[in-house]
């Protein structure tokens, strides 16, 4: 084994004799450079050092003799795994601190906690994939795709498990390459995920000391990546302007700071600030449009909208004939257990009726609602969010159909997060409307990562997406993830756009995740052939 090690450049050897908390401490710093390649940064040849150095790191704890013992590789596995995940969410969710200085006398004590425990948490998906790919390390070239193919199926996990959780997928690395990104079309964000992981930990053969293999496995990764490339540039072309006629958006962002938004002095100006922002005039190319759509970001009213009938009178006032508002707020629902609350999307008619309404599924924990509710309190927790109560979900992802405009998928905040949820519908719809309130992460990274992964779902689905965000990115995306017109964080001001057009169901749309599944039989179909490759050499 040494010997074979005394071969390598310095870089390598690095990873492959570090044992102890030299080993942690390198998988902890890999994690933590790879999630530079996400967005904002998205410095993306940054995965071709980091995600070798887990392969050699799991060469050196594995041994390539194959003779290690179970135990001693599952534990190894599960610790390169597991401080590899940290860093990786420790540095792409370190934004989420930000939340808890909003009020900062309440909960700022809260803070490390949450930026610790919850990179901690989800590392433990990539412990346990790591550790079982350790079990049966390969020595081959192949081992890379059994790395990858792990790392990804514990991505598609953590975005099923209980509530599910996929921020930062691998696949988002690629956000800043809108024609590599294309290929979601096909294979999702894991499918992505997938094929990211397996050709940039592909460097890591370079060490194997056989020249032929290691030109073969690069010379693949770069045709994988080339085609990618050329299917992105082939779907992108002479498809620009492609839009529905009959309806134009008005998107508002308010840039609301989130300490100002529930004080009870604000609330004639903030909702002031809506109805002047909204009165402007429209330009000439939306005025033909036979629906006009406005949009209002998540939880716009400070106050219980279906109890402020002045207010539902001045939008009335607003609203122009065949005008629609579509917008967030607090929901109120009296029963016989007193009076539930929901993160709800209302459609409100030109004369002022609200004609429809949804109800947010997928709450944020700890933000919307405080999980063992009874036990936590007494510890002195509280949930984030300051409205009048705790918040219901909604029983089910609906799709909304009202008032003339072209049936859509209501998503608020990170409900948009979830590339299962449009299968979820009995039908498709004509566009995905996103509103969320990312001020309460100020100036982080969290707003970017968000927006990028809105965009995911319009080229998923081949949808367009319109996003309104209180402090940003508020953005109209089209159907191939293209920006129409986007407003940068805590910009105040109005997009107008004509609606994109939606495209035919793409094969994600169609059948979703199946062809994700399909890549790793693939490499399972690879790992199996290099085995009796290796075992046939043996003998």
């Amino acid at each position: 084994m040494l010997s074979r090690f005394s071969t390598l450049g310095s870089l390598p050897n690095v990873f492959l004799l570090a044992y102890g908390w030299r080993r942690w401490g390198l998988a902890f710093g890999s994690g933590a450079v790879s999630a530079l390649a996400l967005p904002p940064f998205g410095y993306l040849p940054l995965l071709l050092f980091t995600l070798p150095a887990i392969v050699w790191l799991l060469d050196g704890a594995c041994g390539s003799d194959g003779l290690a013992q179970r135990r001693r590789r599952l534990s190894a596995g599960f610790g390169i795994g597991w401080w590899f995940g940290f860093g990786y969410f420790l540095v792409g969710l370190w934004w989420i601190g930000s939340a808890f200085l909003v009020e900062a006398d309440k909960f700022a004590w809260m803070m490390p906690f949450a930026v610790t425990l919850l990179p901690a948490g989800l590392a433990l998906f990539h412990g346990t994939a790591v550790a079982l790919a350790a079990r049966f390390w390969p020595e081959g070239w192949s081992r890379v795709l059994l790395l990858a193919g792990s790392l990804s199926v514990a991505d598609w996990l953590r975005g099923h498990v209980l509530t599910g959780f996929p921020w930062n997928a691998f696949g988002y690395v690629l956000s800043d390459s809108l024609v590599l990104v294309q290929s979601a079309s096909l294979i999702g964000i894991y499918g992505l995920g997938a094929v990211v992981l397996a050709v940039f930990a592909s460097p890591a053969v370079l060490v194997d000391g056989r020249p032929g293999t290691a030109r073969a496995v690069l010379g693949g990764a770069g045709f994988v990546l080339a085609a990618m490339a050329a299917f992105g540039t082939y779907r992108l072309h002479g498809t620009a302007g492609l839009v529905d006629p009959t309806t134009s958006v008005r998107v508002i962002q308010p840039s609301i700071a989130q300490s100002e938004k529930w004080r009870p002095e604000n609330r004639v100006s903030i909702f002031g600030s809506y109805l002047d922002l909204s009165a402007r005039s429209r330009p000439e190319t939306g005025s033909a449009a036979s629906r006009k759509v406005l949009v209002w970001p998540e939880s716009a009213f400070p106050f219980l909208l279906t109890q402020e009938p002045d207010a539902l009178s001045a939008i009335e006032t607003l609203l122009e004939p065949d005008s629609t508002l579509i917008t967030g707020a607090i929901r109120a629902e009296r029963n016989l257990d007193g009076v539930n609350y929901y993160n709800s999307i209302y459609v409100i008619s030109d004369d002022g009726v609200i004609l429809d309404a949804y109800d947010k599924v997928r709450l944020v924990p700890f933000g919307e609602y405080l999980p063992l509710n009874d036990l936590l309190s007494r510890i002195g927790l509280a949930r984030l969010v300051n409205a009048p109560g705790a918040f219901r979900a909604g029983y089910r992802h609906i799709l909304m159909e009202t008032a003339g405009i072209p049936s859509f998928l209501p998503l608020i905040c990170y409900e948009v997060i979830f590339p299962q949820v449009p299968g979820l519908l009995p039908e498709r719809p004509s566009w995905i409307l996103n509103l969320t309130n990312d001020a309460w992460f100020g100036v982080s990274s969290g707003p970017y990562q968000h927006a990028a992964q809105a965009r995911l779902r319009a080229i998923e689905q081949g949808l367009p997406l319109v996003r309104s965000a209180n402090t940003g990115i508020s953005v109209v995306f089209d159907s191939f993830g293209r920006t129409v017109a986007a407003l940068q964080p805590f910009v105040v001001g109005i997009i107008d756009a004509q609606l994109p057009a939606a495209l035919p169901p793409t094969p994600y749309a169609t059948f979703g995740d199946v062809l994700y599944f399909g890549i790793l039989c693939i490499f399972i179909i690879f790992l199996t052939l290099d085995r009796m490759t290796q075992r046939s050499r043996n003998n």
